[in-house]
């Protein structure tokens, strides 16, 4: 069913365009880096303070791996009614309660550090509290900006947005370290609580336009459209679209394979390159900070270049396979490699691949999906993307305990690269932005789903009689 036939309307970009767009993105970038300063000084609490001796490796894997899947959880399985939520509800306010709820949280945890309490126990459900707030406020955010942004300036702004995202990952290591160096632990939480605060302000003064829904209105029957019937309409509008699926398939991979870097990384640096980087005069801070730093940097020159170049004009497709392909190759030489700088470097590479697969991937879904649906479907495919990232998480957390840790991430990334390659070959995904032909097969399976269940209660009404 269309938008149209649906009875929803769609607003189009607001007047102020890319200006507004700018100050949003600015804000909430300031407000990212925050929240990255928070969760590297917890990575450096955990593996330095909380578990700093190697008999604790099961136990510093396994607090790894809880508290990723507790950030997980919540994020993939609870997006498809978060994204409904905000499809429901004016999206500017919900980033605006969102902010100020996260910087809640923060100081929860920060009066945890200060008197003592600090533990992983009580770290877990903060983690997916936070996790919790943050769903809301990613799907209001990414069904924000189409609502400002135009058509043509979205590859762009995608790209940006990807460049936040790798920006933070560059300053954060230094950036933690330095506050943690010059006014303690508790400051970084003190930082992070500000900008959450400063991002919400600055919302206050946007317009952000959300789409208008008439189809929210009560029916003949007095029963107002509850919030599953919008998780299911998102659902039903990728299943009829067979090669959105299959491009989801290719990042359902790709999750499983990346998740359990951050399991990985610190325990590769601990045990896996502890003997080069000693001998180089790195500490472990310094050593965990440099591939942090390094893989930022890859993000920000990915995002630099498809912000600058604004992405592939047609196949973008081919943006999204290619550089998935090229992480996995470069994903097996990072866990094989036991020397710090060629890590680093492979983790510049596979960084620098990131932005521009998810620029060119948002660009076709947001094409693809009509405006006051993209709460509800952006969601739904969150969750089928991303159900496998907990999951990698929770292995990450089992072999990284007992097997090397560095070639367990060689073979996922050879899974990568090999799947991905075959999608080359894939007739259904390289068809994906043919938007007629997709929405051909939609009318197909609609009409198809809409004979079975008149086939069905032809059955009951005969069982019936």
């Amino acid at each position: 069913m269309s938008a149209e036939t649906a009875g929803q309307t769609t607003a189009g970009p607001a007047p102020a365009g890319f200006r507004t767009f700018l100050a949003l993105w600015a804000s909430q970038s300031v407000s990212v880096f925050g929240t990255a300063l928070t969760f590297f000084a917890l990575t450096i609490w955990i593996t330095q303070v909380r578990f700093p001796s190697p008999e604790q490796q099961p136990q510093l894997a396994a607090s790894l791996a809880a508290l990723g899947v507790a950030f997980a959880l919540p994020a993939v399985f609870l997006a498809p009614f978060a994204g409904a939520w905000t499809d429901r509800y004016d999206r500017k306010r919900i980033m605006i309660l969102t902010d100020i709820a996260n910087a809640g949280v923060t100081l929860t945890i920060l009066f945890l550090l200060v008197e003592g309490f600090l533990d992983v126990w009580n770290l877990i459900p903060l983690i997916a509290l936070t996790s919790f707030i943050a769903v809301f406020h990613q799907l209001a955010f990414d069904a924000s900006y189409v609502m400002i942004v135009p058509k043509e300036q979205l590859p762009r702004a995608n790209g940006m947005m990807q460049t936040m995202w790798a920006l933070s990952t560059i300053l954060s290591p230094a950036g933690a370290a330095a506050i943690i160096a010059l006014s303690g632990t508790a400051m970084v939480f003190v930082v992070d609580a500000v900008t959450f605060v400063g991002a919400a302000v600055v919302l206050l003064f946007l317009r952000i336009p959300s789409p208008k829904r008439a189809d929210l209105a009560r029916g003949a029957a007095g029963r107002a459209k509850s919030l599953l019937s919008d998780v299911k309409e998102g659902a039903l509008y990728i299943l009829d679209r067979r090669p959105l699926l299959w491009l989801l398939a290719t990042f359902i991979v790709a999750n499983f394979a990346v998740a359990p870097l951050g399991v990985i990384q610190p325990m590769l640096v601990k045990y896996g390159l502890a003997a080069d980087w000693t001998t180089r005069g790195f500490s472990y801070e310094g050593a965990l900070a440099l591939l942090a730093t390094s893989a930022g940097i890859g993000g920000v020159a990915g995002g630099f270049v498809v912000s600058a170049w604004g992405g592939l004009k047609r196949k973008r497709v081919y943006g999204v396979v290619v550089p998935l392909i090229l992480a996995g190759v470069t994903q097996i030489v990072y866990g094989l490699s036991g020397v710090i700088f060629l890590t680093a470097g492979m983790a510049l590479v596979m960084s620098a691949m990131v932005p521009v697969m998810n620029a060119h991937s948002q660009t076709i879904w947001q094409l693809q999906t009509p405006p006051e649906l993209q709460g509800r479907v952006f969601s739904v495919r969150r969750l089928i993307a991303q159900c496998t990232w907990p999951l990698g998480t929770a292995v990450a957390g089992w072999a990284a305990g007992v097997v090397d840790p560095g070639v367990f991430m060689a073979i996922l990334g050879g899974v990568l690269a090999v799947f991905c390659a075959l999608q080359l070959a894939n007739p259904y995904l390289l068809r994906i932005e043919d938007r007629d032909w997709l929405e051909d097969l939609a009318r197909a399976r609609g009409t198809v789903r809409e004979a079975r269940a008149g086939a069905a209660a032809g059955r009951d009404a005969g069982s019936d009689g």
